[in-house]
């Protein structure tokens, strides 16, 4: 018998993602490390993953990337990959964007 979050061992890795992501906040780093795939590859999921949970009134939440040295948000990136430097201090200790799937509020 499956909980909520479990996800069963014939389901694509995209529905993996989503599973996962419905239950947890993570980065594309921890997925990657969890499902034992490339980062780059759980990154060119999230475009699909992000058109296919629209029919669910879903969309993929993203806290984003900060600097850790002088606190610069990157609120207005819309790309799903972490930002390489700062474009304020020029640092490259930057955080990773942190994703999670939540219900649209828009869609009742």
């Amino acid at each position: 018998m499956e909980k909520k979050g479990q996800v069963a061992r014939e389901n694509t890795i995209r529905q993996y993602l989503i599973a996962l992501l419905e239950e947890h906040v993570l980065s594309s780093r921890d997925l990657s490390t969890y499902l034992k795939i490339p980062e780059k590859e759980v990154l060119d999921h999230f475009e699909h993953i992000k058109i296919s949970i629209r029919k669910n009134h879903q969309s993929i939440k993203i806290i984003p990337s900060r600097c850790e040295k002088c606190g610069f948000v990157f609120k207005k990136r819309e790309r799903f990959s972490k930002p390489s430097k700062c474009p304020v201090c020029h640092s490259s200790f930057v955080s990773e964007p942190l994703f999670s799937i939540v219900d649209d509020k828009s869609h009742p």
